[in-house]
């Protein structure tokens, strides 16, 4: 019986329904081989590039370093006279892949280590301290950000933005626009302040530095920096050049100087060179800002390096109110503001000042717990500010 039940449980091959069944059997290992094949491929041509990229990276680093040198002279289609890095002048030749009109005097080139021919032009050096210089993004201030100062601004946008926005008008009328514009006065009257509202203002590239940033630790590379910013510059024209605290590098030069003041001389020399000098400086407008106009070298104030000498004043009582209304307009006041009472108070006290006397008032609210800012909060602020001034003057008169 056992035998006979293991005979009718095999299947009978001439059986159409099991051949039916055996095809599809078939068809379904072969679809799955052919898939299978199929992602054995790719990744067979995917290893293959891979194993090409790496001859080519290994070619490359086998390949000789090149030389860097500069052009001095093109002489032909094929040959060129360079100066090499480590040896005097050359005349060596072009390479086909090489285009001529690239080959500028002093661009820097690829020189091959046995036959010095140029094979590549190379970008120009540029500190990257100087693109960290531009703007990319605008400030939020704006002339009416800006308290009084109407004749200032005036002067500023004839100066900086007209020469940029209607070049034109200049032409018509025959003359030059203004080349720079020098803003002085005492801390906190609004200098900085004026720049970033140009700096918004206009659609012009706008590059930021400090004087001291000029100052380097290396004799010459305050002189090329000077250079390479004022390239970047005319490169990036339309530009406004923004140079704060002047007084650290333009101050008055002296016989009797140390090694260090020697190098600062030269930075200023460079400084004047590119302000007035053979190479036009385009569309690129210059404003300066010192507290200490009395210490400036005197060339530094000729006409033709800073044509326009804009003074910012303490504000007067007219301006003193538009500051108040400007930085009280996003405050949550309660009650009536004595701002005549406000004004009197804060006589001969700068811009900077009576925002810090708003700000102050704020934390008055907030330390007595309460949502809005009333009148006491500000007398109470401006007492002490002005008792903190006066407190610290008498402490340095007493060091004195």
């Amino acid at each position: 019986m056992l035998k006979l039940s293991k005979e009718r449980s095999e299947p009978d091959q001439n059986d159409p329904a099991y051949l039916i069944s055996y095809a599809h059997h078939l068809e379904r290992q072969a679809r799955q081989l052919e898939t299978e094949k199929q992602m054995v491929e790719s990744e067979r041509l995917r290893l293959q590039r891979e194993v090409n990229n790496l001859k080519v990276e290994l070619e490359r680093l086998r390949s000789p370093p090149l030389f860097m040198g500069y052009i001095v002279e093109v002489l032909d289609n094929k040959t060129a006279v360079v100066r090499s890095t480590t040896g005097p002048n050359l005349v060596v030749t072009i390479s086909r892949h090489v285009e001529i009109k690239d080959l500028k005097s002093d661009a820097r080139v690829a020189l091959n280590q046995r036959t010095f021919a140029i094979v590549n032009v190379l970008p120009p050096t540029q500190d990257p301290l100087v693109q960290k210089m531009e703007l990319l993004e605008r400030p939020t201030e704006t002339f009416k950000d800006i308290g009084g100062l109407s004749a200032q601004i005036q002067e500023l946008k004839e100066t900086v933005e007209l020469p940029l926005l209607k070049p034109e008008l200049f032409e018509k009328i025959g003359i030059d626009p203004p080349k720079g514009v020098l803003l002085q006065g005492l801390p906190g009257t609004g200098k900085t302040l004026l720049a970033k509202a140009v700096a918004n203002e206009t659609q012009a590239v706008f590059i930021r530095l400090i004087g001291s940033e000029l100052v380097q630790k290396f004799i010459g590379e305050g002189a090329r920096l000077v250079r390479e910013i004022f390239e970047f510059a005319r490169e990036n024209a339309p530009s406004i050049l923004f140079i704060d605290e002047l007084d650290a590098i333009g101050s008055r030069r002296l016989d009797l100087a140390t090694s260090g003041d020697r190098e600062v001389q030269r930075t200023l020399m460079q400084l004047l060179s590119e302000l007035d000098g053979f190479n036009p400086r385009g569309d690129v407008k210059v404003i300066a800002a010192t507290n200490r106009i009395d210490i400036l070298d005197p060339a530094m104030l000729r006409p033709g390096r800073f044509d326009r000498i804009i003074e910012i004043p303490i504000p007067n009582a007219e301006s003193r109110l538009a500051i108040f209304k400007i930085h009280v307009a996003e405050m949550n006041l309660k009650g009536d503001v004595d701002f005549d009472y406000l004004i009197q108070m804060t006589e001969g006290v700068s811009g900077a000042a009576i925002k810090n006397i708003c700000t102050e008032a704020g934390m008055f609210a907030i330390r007595s717990e309460r949502d809005h800012v009333i009148n006491d909060d500000f007398t109470d602020s401006i007492k002490k500010i002005t008792g903190e001034k006066e407190s610290t003057s008498k402490q340095t008169t007493g060091f004195i």
